[in-house]
């Protein structure tokens, strides 16, 4: 995500522009949005489409190719102009199958930010399929009615169940265009036995995608199937022209029924790369990859037993848009419970294991108290750690489950390895890293919870939110809690020493005589080294 500094801030006529720009396996697309803050809507200003072909990576080290990473170079550094030429406040980013799983994918990622200074979010595969449905509902009413949705990408497959209150399932299978023609249609057209084969891969690999769909169906329930992406549009484009004699300009919500994707897909196979290509509603690019494409979408309509498909042309580049918006406080409505997504995903991962949630709260608001008292003291963030650190302190102690000792590196691996919704891989990492060291030595370039921490900037950032977090997890030693708040102050530094923190803790007021806090006193106070190693101040826990 890059944030650009504008002078005039929002346009003159009140809107606010933004791009997103999502990097797939197939194809580079940009979208520019213009946002109008007081309806909470959007309308696309342009969009545009760059077949870059990620996905045709070392058929041996599976890495990225010269020639790929040149020509998504020169899209993304166009399209990194153009958005600046249309004056948007901040481009949002997304990177998605063939940078996730390529040795040189991360590589890629910050030569990016090295050198056209973009900051892109890489993103997992459940989390593409977020933005997937957000973008599909930006566009589509889905009513009481839940909805399958299906993405067919160049290197994934997404297949969602969603209703327009939430997202009830969320799955990404490693089947897409571009890998499948890759790996199986070396011959063209295809041959009878090579077509079978293909199909039955194609269902044993989306086997457990839509048992996890349907698992989630109520009694009754009867989804409407919902298809983006190139594959989709092509063939409702192919129909389109068949049906009128000439291609469809407006394809949004075009219906295709399951027999005529069985003829269209029948017809397609059929045919040799050269005839397709002379298919006036399918351009070159596609015509190498729409036969896989097709028998995705073919095989999915048989096994999740639907009739009929609507095709929506908002996918994720939208779901960008809209994400951006949420976190910005410019949605509501139908989206409202979406914006919590990353506040429900926490504590979801939390209850799995077996978090106090009580105090887990009392540690997060002890972190936050710490964080808006210490700014210029133990940390410079402007805000977006504050989200990674009460994160953090909400799963700091989900290790304790494996092992009490060294819980803190457990919780590292679990959050690490567990499904964060609304995070990319960069903040996910920092979450994991900033509850790892909250207790214990700080870090060390030899751990392997460091190494993955990419830049300067976020390694300060996880240090001195795990630093405000072991403050925090310190007072944090009975099951009730004492304290009715923490207060701290700077002390100038005598005879050239450091500096002092003096952090006082004020008991709560009850009943009783106020609570004896001697336990967290001391507790605070063995943080003192670490204080002082990794910000230079001395700490100081006076008495009552």
């Amino acid at each position: 995500m890059v944030q650009i500094p504008h002078p005039d801030g929002a346009a003159a006529d009140g809107q606010r522009r933004v791009a997103a720009i999502d990097i797939g396996t197939n194809s580079i697309h940009l979208l520019i949005a213009a946002i109008d803050p007081l309806l909470h809507s959007f309308n696309v200003v342009l969009v545009e489409k760059a077949t870059t072909r990620l996905g045709e990576r070392d058929p041996i080290s599976g890495a990225l190719s010269p020639q790929s990473l040149e020509r998504a170079f020169l899209t993304l550094g166009h399209c990194r102009e153009l958005a600046l030429s249309h004056g948007v406040e901040q481009i949002v980013t997304a990177a998605t199958s063939a940078v996730r799983e390529a040795p040189n994918g991360r590589e890629f990622l910050q030569d990016l930010e090295d050198q056209l200074g973009l900051a892109v979010d890489l993103v997992s595969g459940p989390e593409e399929a977020r933005l997937i449905y957000l973008g599909v509902l930006s566009g589509f009413s889905f009513g009481e009615t839940p909805h399958y949705i299906l993405d067919i990408g160049g290197g994934s497959t997404e297949l969602i169940l969603a209703d327009g209150r939430d997202a009830r399932a969320l799955t990404s299978t490693r089947i897409g265009a571009v890998r499948l023609q890759r790996e199986f249609c070396q011959q063209d057209p295809l041959p009878p036995s090579r077509r079978s084969f293909l199909e039955a891969y194609i269902q044993g690999s989306l086997d457990p995608a839509v048992a996890q769909v349907k698992g989630q169906l109520k009694a009754g329930e009867k989804p409407v199937l919902v298809a983006t992406s190139g594959t989709a549009m092509a063939l409702a484009a192919l129909a389109a022209a068949e049906d009128d004699g000439k291609p469809s300009v407006k394809l949004n919500g075009y219906r295709l029924s399951r027999e005529r994707v069985d003829q269209l897909v029948a017809r397609l196979v059929a045919l040799t790369p050269e005839q397709r290509r002379a298919l006036a509603p399918i351009n070159e690019r596609r015509a190498e990859i729409i036969v896989p494409g097709a028998l995705i979408l073919q095989t999915c309509m048989a096994m999740l037993q639907v009739q009929e498909l609507v095709v929506c042309d908002r996918a994720l580049r939208e779901g960008l848009i809209v994400d951006w918006m949420l976190r910005n406080g410019l949605l509501g409505d139908r989206f409202a419970f979406q914006s919590t997504i990353r506040e429900r995903t926490v504590r979801h991962l939390a209850r799995t294991h077996g978090v106090d949630l009580l105090r887990a709260d009392r540690v997060a608001a002890h972190a936050l108290a710490l964080y808006d008292q210490t700014r210029g003291l133990l940390h410079e963030d402007t805000g977006p750690g504050r989200l990674l650190l009460w994160a953090a302190a909400q799963l700091h102690t989900c290790g304790k489950q494996i092992n009490i000792a060294a819980y803190h590196k457990h919780t590292w691996y679990l959050i690490r390895h567990g499904e964060l919704l609304g995070y990319c891989e960069a903040d996910h990492l920092m979450v994991a890293a900033i509850a790892r060291y909250h207790r214990r030595g700080l870090p060390k370039k030899r751990h392997e919870s460091w190494q993955q921490i990419k830049g300067r900037d976020n390694r300060q950032t996880v240090a001195s939110m795990a630093l405000l977090l072991r403050l925090a997890a310190a007072l944090d030693r009975r099951p009730a809690d004492g304290i009715a708040a923490v207060q701290v102050e700077a002390e100038g530094s005598r005879n050239g020493g450091p500096a002092t923190l003096v952090v006082t803790l004020l008991a709560a007021a009850g009943n009783g005589p106020p609570p004896d806090l001697s336990l967290e006193r001391w507790s605070l106070r063995s943080c003192g080294p670490a204080v002082l190693e990794a910000a230079g101040l001395r700490l100081k826990v006076p008495e009552p």
